[in-house]
C-alpha cells in the first residue's frame, strides 16, 4: 500500500563516530528530542549485544536494557543515519485539530537488519526492519521500583502495583509512574502483523521483557510530566502511516450517537422501549432534536447473534432497518448495525459490509471477535479496511485487539471497547474504575465506554437493571472526558430531557474536537478534562472516584474576550450510593483569568459550558 505524506523532512548532518575503548571497538550513538528534554543512548557492547537506555529531564527512567532481534549470527554495526522531521498533522477528527509532528530520528544499519530509533518531545520508539525473526530481545529495565497500572481486560485495572510484585504477563497499556512530575507508558504502535504486545517480567525486579512472537510494530515509551500529558499525546497516532493516497474520508462523522441496548424494557408515558422500529424511531427523533450524530442498532436484529443460522443480511428484523435507515435520512441522523463474530464468518464477509454500506448504513459495531491476539488483529484490520471501501465507520466490542494509532490510517476506526465499559456484564463499574481508565486505557486510543445513563436505578431493563455507580452529573461529565469518535449515550428520550442542562452540556459536544487538555487529574483519583467544539465553545469536566472533593478549575484554556458559563454540579446532599440525582445549575460570566470553584460528591462530577459572548455593536 502506497501512502501519501505530508512531512516535511530536514536530514541534519550529525558526526556519529564510532567509540574506541581501550579494550575493544564500540558503538555508540545517541538521539536527543526536539527540545533536548529526553534521550536515547544506544550502543554495542563487549558482549556483542545491543543495549539502549532512555534519560528524561536529567534523569534515567529505563537503564541498561537490550533491543534488537534473536539471530544466531553475529551482530556488525555498519553504519548509522540520522534525519530530523518537523511537520503538522491534521486529522480528519481527533483530540485536536493541529497535531505537531516533530522528531529525531536515527537508523542503525547491522548485518542482518535495521533498528530504527525515533525520539519526540513526548517520548521514544523504535522498531526492526529487514529481518523475519520469532523472538525480539527487547527489554524495558526500569531504574527504580516504580509504581504502575496495566489493561486488565474488561475490568478494573491492574495497580497501582510495585514493578517488582509484578508476577504474571501485563497486558499494555502499562503506565509508570516514576515522581510526582514523571510518567511513562510503554504500549506499541502500527502493529502490521505478529502477536500484540505483552509484557513478561522478571519476578523481584524492575525488568520487563516482551514475549511476543513475529510482531512488526514500534515499541513506544511515552513521557509526561502529568498523567494528564500522557492522555493528551498523540505519539501511538503519529508512529502510524497516513491514509492511502488518494483516500476520502470526509464522510466519517464523529459525534455523540444514541444507543438501543440499554433502553430495553424502560417504560416512560405508557410506552414500552424494545429493540425494534418504534423505539428506534423515538431514538431517531431524540437524536435529531439535538443535532446528534447516529443510531447505533445492537445484537439480534437479524437474529439470535450467535446462532449460524442468523443471516446478517435477510433474518430478524431486517426490513425494519431498512425502515430507520431511511428515517434516520430524513432526519440527518445515521444508523449503525450490529455484526457478531458467528455472522461475521459464516456468511461472506466482503459481501455483508457492502450490502450494509449499499443500505445506506453509517457504521458496524462488530463484536465478540474470536481466535488469537494474533488472528483478532488480522480479522480487525481486514475489517476496518473493507468498511471503509464501504463507507462505514467501525467500533470493535467484547475483548477487542488494543488500539495501536489506527485511527490515522483508518479515520473510519472511531473507537472500541478497550476498557470495562459502564454497566456491562453485570459487574460493578466502580467510580475509581472510570478515572484510572481515563488514564491508562485512554492513552492506546479511542475507548468506547457507554456512559451518560440518565434513569440512575436502571429498574426494569431487560439487560442491566443494577443502580448506576455514580450521580448523575458525573454520567455526563464522562462522556466528554471520554476520547471516542462514537460517544454512545444508553438512555432513552424521557429521561434526558427530565434533565435539559445536562441533555445541553451533551448536545454541544461537537466534533471534531478543535483542541483537547486534561487540565489536572491523579491516577485512580480524579479528572478534569477540557475540549473546544468544532463551534468554538468549551466544555469542561470533571469526575472523581469513591471520595468527595473540591476543586479549582482554572479557564487558561480560553481565548480573549467574555464567555457565558453554564456550571452543573453536584448537589450539596448528592452521592454515588444514596442520592445519585441532587444537582444544581449556575451561570455567570468568566474570562480565562478566572478560575471555577466546583465540589463533587462520592463518585461525581461537574459539567461546565462555556459559550463565547457576541460583542455587541454600538450605535
Amino acid at each position: 500500500m502506497k501512502f501519501k505524506t505530508k512531512l516535511i523532512v530536514f536530514v541534519i548532518a550529525v558526526q556519529l563516530p564510532a567509540i574506541l575503548s581501550a579494550q575493544s571497538k564500540q558503538h555508540l550513538v545517541t538521539v536527543t528530542s526536539p527540545d533536548k528534554k529526553l534521550e536515547v543512548q544506544i550502543q554495542q557492547t563487549s558482549a556483542n549485544t545491543i543495549e539502549y537506555n532512555f534519560r528524561a529531564d536529567n534523569q534515567v527512567l529505563i537503564k541498561q536494557s537490550k533491543l534488537g532481534l534473536e539471530s544466531a549470527n553475529t551482530i556488525h554495526w555498519n553504519k548509522v543515519s540520522s534525519s530530523s522531521v518537523k511537520s503538522v498533522w491534521k486529522p480528519i477528527w481527533g483530540k485536536r485539530k493541529n497535531v505537531p509532528d516533530n522528531y529525531n530520528q536515527i537508523i542503525i544499519d547491522l548485518t542482518l537488519y535495521q533498528i530504527k530509533v525515533r525520539v519526540y518531545n513526548d517520548g521514544m520508539a523504535f522498531r526492526y526492519e529487514g529481518l523475519a525473526s520469532e523472538k525480539e530481545l527487547t527489554e524495558f529495565n526500569f531504574a527504580a521500583n516504580y509504581s504502575a497500572w496495566y489493561y486488565n481486560g474488561e475490568r478494573h485495572n491492574i495497580g497501582p502495583e510495585k514493578l517488582n510484585e509484578a508476577a504474571d504477563i501485563r497486558k499494555p497499556v502499562m503506565v509508570i509512574k516514576a515522581a510526582e512530575n514523571s510518567y511513562m507508558a510503554v504500549h506499541e504502535a502500527d502493529l502490521e502483523s505478529g502477536e500484540p504486545l505483552l509484557l513478561q517480567p522478571q519476578k523481584g525486579t524492575t525488568l520487563f521483557s516482551v514475549p511476543s512472537k513475529n510482531a512488526k510494530a514500534w515499541r513506544v515509551v511515552m513521557y509526561g510530566r502529568s498523567p494528564g500529558e500522557l492522555t493528551d499525546s498523540h505519539l501511538i497516532e503519529l508512529l502510524n502511516p497516513e491514509p492511502s493516497k488518494g483516500a476520502d474520508f470526509s464522510w466519517v462523522k464523529p459525534g455523540v450517537a444514541v444507543w438501543d441496548w440499554r433502553i430495553d424494557g424502560a417504560q416512560a408515558d405508557g410506552f414500552k422501549y424494545e429493540m425494534s422500529l418504534e423505539s428506534w424511531k423515538r431514538m431517531i427523533d431524540l437524536a435529531s432534536a439535538n443535532e446528534m450524530k447516529s443510531l447505533v442498532l445492537d445484537a439480534n436484529w437479524y437474529g439470535e447473534e450467535f446462532n449460524k443460522e442468523s443471516d446478517p443480511l435477510k433474518g430478524g428484523k431486517v426490513q425494519q432497518v431498512h425502515q430507520i435507515i431511511a428515517y434516520g435520512k430524513q432526519k440527518n441522523v445515521g444508523v449503525w448495525l450490529y455484526l457478531n463474530d458467528v455472522g461475521g464468518k459464516n456468511y461472506p464477509l466482503e459481501k455483508t459490509l457492502k450490502q450494509y454500506g449499499d443500505w445506506g448504513a453509517a457504521g458496524v459495531k462488530y463484536g465478540f471477535m474470536q481466535g488469537t491476539p494474533e488472528q483478532k488483529n488480522i480479522h480487525t484490520q481486514l475489517i476496518t479496511k473493507l468498511c471503509a471501501e464501504n463507507h462505514l465507520m467501525v467500533d470493535f466490542h467484547d475483548d477487542p485487539v488494543h488500539p495501536y494509532g489506527q485511527m490515522r490510517t483508518w479515520p473510519n476506526a472511531v473507537t472500541r471497547e478497550f476498557c470495562q465499559a459502564q454497566s456491562d456484564a453485570r459487574r460493578v463499574f466502580e467510580p475509581k474504575t472510570f478515572v484510572t481508565s481515563v488514564f491508562v486505557n485512554m492513552v492506546a486510543g479511542p475507548i468506547d465506554m457507554n456512559n451518560g445513563t440518565f434513569d440512575m436505578e436502571q429498574k426494569g431493563r431487560v439487560d442491566n437493571p443494577m443502580p448506576v455507580p455514580s450521580t448523575i452529573t458525573a454520567e455526563a461529565a464522562r462522556t466528554l472526558i471520554t476520547f471516542s469518535g462514537a460517544t454512545i449515550i444508553p438512555d432513552i428520550p424521557e429521561n434526558y430531557n427530565k434533565y435539559p442542562e445536562l441533555l445541553t452540556f451533551i448536545r454541544a459536544q461537537k466534533q471534531p474536537w478543535q483542541e483537547s487538555k486534561t487540565i489536572s487529574g491523579e491516577i485512580g483519583q480524579y479528572i478534569v478534562m477540557a475540549r473546544q467544539a468544532v463551534d468554538g465553545n468549551w466544555l469542561i469536566a470533571a469526575a472523581t472516584n469513591e471520595d468527595g472533593r473540591s476543586l479549582r478549575i482554572p479557564l487558561t484554556v480560553l481565548g480573549k474576550g467574555t464567555y457565558k458559563a453554564m456550571i452543573i454540579q453536584d448537589g450539596k446532599d448528592a452521592d454515588f450510593r444514596s442520592n445519585k440525582v441532587s444537582h444544581e445549575t449556575i451561570s455567570k460570566e468568566v474570562t480565562s483569568h478566572d478560575f471555577i470553584d466546583v465540589t463533587l460528591a462520592p463518585g461525581g462530577g461537574a459539567c461546565i459550558l462555556l459559550q463565547k459572548e457576541k460583542l455587541s455593536l454600538k450605535k
